[in-house]
């Protein structure tokens, strides 16, 4: 992927995650597609994500590179399932959906303390799928747009009720209709 002249690493990035949000909110695209057209994106960008945090741009740009690799491998896996073959592939690509699901907790962890836990809030949401019910929670970064994250780690969890962001009680998602569709 090139980028555009005179345009920054992550301006084109945002660019492209805001367009991909509109497209998706539109109907334009499905959630499988949204999936696929970011993991392809990040793909392209050949942009490795950043070991020191010392930016709100860095934090996004890993939480979503972890997200989207987390998304597609797990999308993979279940694909596979539901063809009914390849059990080896199934559990490989459903490790290595896991495997990034962690990293992405613990980038969305390195963007927090980078923002010192200032501005955000955090809350249990309410799912349609039995298996997330009472487990999938959102992380809002309230000075920022666009800056939702979910994750379902205790580990994270705990640090979000210790640092005293995280409220009791179910809320109904802000990206309420993409977090209960299926793909």
């Amino acid at each position: 992927m090139e980028l555009h002249k005179g345009k920054s690493i992550f301006n084109t990035f945002f660019e492209n995650r805001s367009s991909l949000i509109i497209q998706y909110t539109n109907g334009d695209i499905s959630k499988k597609e949204f999936l696929e057209y970011n993991f392809n994106f990040l793909q392209g960008m050949n942009l490795k994500p950043f070991t020191k945090i010392d930016s709100f741009e860095k934090g996004m740009y890993n939480y979503q590179y972890y997200n989207s690799l987390a998304k597609y491998y797990s999308m993979l896996a279940k694909d596979i399932k539901r063809a009914g073959k390849h059990d080896k592939y199934y559990t490989y690509y459903r490790r290595l959906g896991n495997d990034y699901y962690h990293l992405k907790d613990k980038a969305t962890l390195q963007l927090l303390r980078f923002l010192e836990f200032k501005n955000v809030e955090a809350y249990f949401i309410k799912v349609e799928s039995k298996y997330l019910k009472d487990k999938l929670y959102e992380i809002v970064l309230l000075d920022y747009d666009e800056a939702i994250f979910h994750s379902k780690s205790l580990w994270l969890l705990n640090i979000l009720k210790e640092k005293g962001v995280f409220i009791e009680g179910k809320k109904k998602s802000l990206i309420d209709e993409y977090i209960n569709e299926r793909y």
